[in-house]
Order: C-alpha cells, then sequence, then structure tokens
C-alpha cells in the first residue's frame, strides 16, 4: 500500500536525521582543524614514543591530542603542547599555531606555574614539614595568582582562534589513599598533593566557564587509577626522571582522550 503524503512526511522526518548523522562522523572531521597547546600532561611526557623533531618539549604519539587525530583525521592537526610550558609559554610560543580557521582547541595549563615539580621533589625527597610547606605555597599562588593567568592565556586563545570550541582539561590527583606503593610517600603528603590537585580544578573549571569554554575535569575517570592503587595510569618516580609524576601510556589512552572526546 502506498503511504499518504502525510504519513511520506513523518518517515522523512524520522530518518533524515539519521542518515545525516551516519554521514556525519567524515564530513565534520574533514572540517575539523584541531590545535593540541599546553604543557607536559598534553605533550605526552610519561607515555614514551616521543617524535625525535618535538625535542625538549617531547611531544609523544602516545599523548592525547596525538591519538585523537589519529582516530578523527582532522583536515590539520597542530601539536604545539611542550613539556615544562607555563602560561608565559603559551603565550609567547604557541598561539602562532591557532588562526580565524582553528575550530578545536585542547589545553592542560597551569600545573607548571603553580611549581607541580617543585611541590613532588620536596614531597619525595625532603622532610614532611617542607613538604608541607611547599604545598601550602602551591594552594596560595592557585587561589590567588593563577585566576589572572589563566584569563590572560584564554582571553588570547580566543582573540586568535575566534571561532573554535576550546576544551581546557584538568589534572587528576595523584595518589590514592590508603594505597599501598613499594617506594612511595605516605598518607598525610598524599593528602596534601591531593588538595592541591582539587583546588587547581577548582580554579581551572571557573576561568575556563567565565572564558566561555568547556573544562573537563578527569579526576573522576582517573578515580581508582591514581598512584599506589595498584592499577595506576600515572607515572610514580622513575626513569627517566622526567617521566616521573605523568601520565602512563594508559593515562592518556584511556584517561584523557575518553575526556576530550566526551567534550566533541
Amino acid at each position: 500500500m502506498r503511504p499518504s503524503r502525510a504519513a511520506s512526511a513523518v518517515l522523512a522526518a524520522l530518518i533524515l536525521p539519521w542518515a545525516t548523522l551516519a554521514g556525519a562522523p567524515s564530513a565534520v572531521a574533514a572540517e575539523v582543524r584541531y590545535v593540541a597547546l599546553g604543557d607536559s600532561y598534553s605533550a605526552g611526557v610519561g607515555a614514551g614514543g616521543y617524535l625525535a623533531a618535538s625535542g625538549d618539549c617531547r611531544r609523544s604519539t602516545r599523548s592525547y591530542p596525538y591519538l585523537w587525530n589519529a582516530a578523527h583525521t582532522p583536515s590539520s592537526f597542530s601539536f604545539a603542547a611542550c613539556s615544562g610550558a607555563t602560561t608565559d609559554d603559551v603565550l609567547e610560543s604557541q598561539l602562532s599555531a591557532l588562526s580565524p580557521a582553528t575550530t578545536l582547541v585542547s589545553i592542560t595549563i597551569g600545573g607548571n606555574d603553580a611549581g607541580f615539580s617543585e611541590v613532588m621533589t620536596s614531597c619525595v625527597f625532603d622532610t614532611q614539614s617542607v613538604c608541607l610547606n611547599a604545598v601550602a605555597n602551591a594552594r596560595k599562588f592557585i587561589g590567588t595568582t593563577l585566576p589572572a593567568r589563566l584569563d590572560a592565556t584564554y582571553a588570547a586563545i580566543h582573540s586568535k582562534a575566534p571561532r573554535a570550541h576550546v576544551v581546557v582539561l584538568g589534572y587528576p590527583r595523584m595518589y590514592r589513599i590508603g594505597g599501598t606503593c613499594l617506594v612511595g610517600i605516605g598518607d598525610t603528603r598524599r593528602s596534601a598533593v591531593n588538595a592541591a590537585a582539587d583546588d587547581l580544578a577548582l580554579v581551572t573549571a571557573k576561568r575556563a566557564a567565565d572564558a566561555g569554554f568547556t573544562f573537563v575535569d578527569v579526576r573522576g575517570v582517573f578515580t581508582g587509577h591514581e598512584i599506589c592503587s595498584g592499577a595506576s595510569w600515572l607515572n610514580s618516580a622513575t626513569l627517566p626522571v622526567y617521566e616521573s609524576y605523568h601520565p602512563n601510556m594508559s593515562g592518556q589512552a584511556s584517561g584523557y582522550l575518553p575526556s576530550l572526546n566526551s567534550a566533541d
């Protein structure tokens, strides 16, 4: 039996969106111009597989930006993230990767501004009082100085890439409280380090929201995979030293990559 015009119209209305979605991934990907900014967590330090041409920036083929590019094959991909980068480094040396044509930007930034490396060195190798003092100083910086630095960085990104969907990814809590490590620090120090990560997440989320960017909190996805969890997606103290306290291959592929995908 031939359907009526009204029935045909309803059927078309039901089918068209699905047909459009079915053909969307390749069409959408072809229009994406992706730029990955940020620090070592975005560069992929800790995961190995570093691109020789990236030098001391240590950009990894196992990093979440590189994996996202391989999976989605956008029309262009610029990998500007660099080990050790601060907000000043983003402003001074990474923004040239952006343009008005950029459609997607990802970034992790702020940890080095707050002295992440120095805090971890103090907490692992110095006394507990030195560790707690270092964490307290970092938390003060996060609450008082970092917000303006993030604001300036986000404003510059928007200025350079005004049409881009900007995804700001946070940092995980470093330690499992109560977990057992062959080599590690006690729960007092672990709790202090995690508290600084919580502060950083809260401040970054607020600044990203005020900039009109998407913030993705990775603390949840890393829960159960912290150092001393028995299934860690983060390196503890390791060699080479620069890979210490960074996401490993699993942290990039199972932690950060799905987090970026969730914000698409």
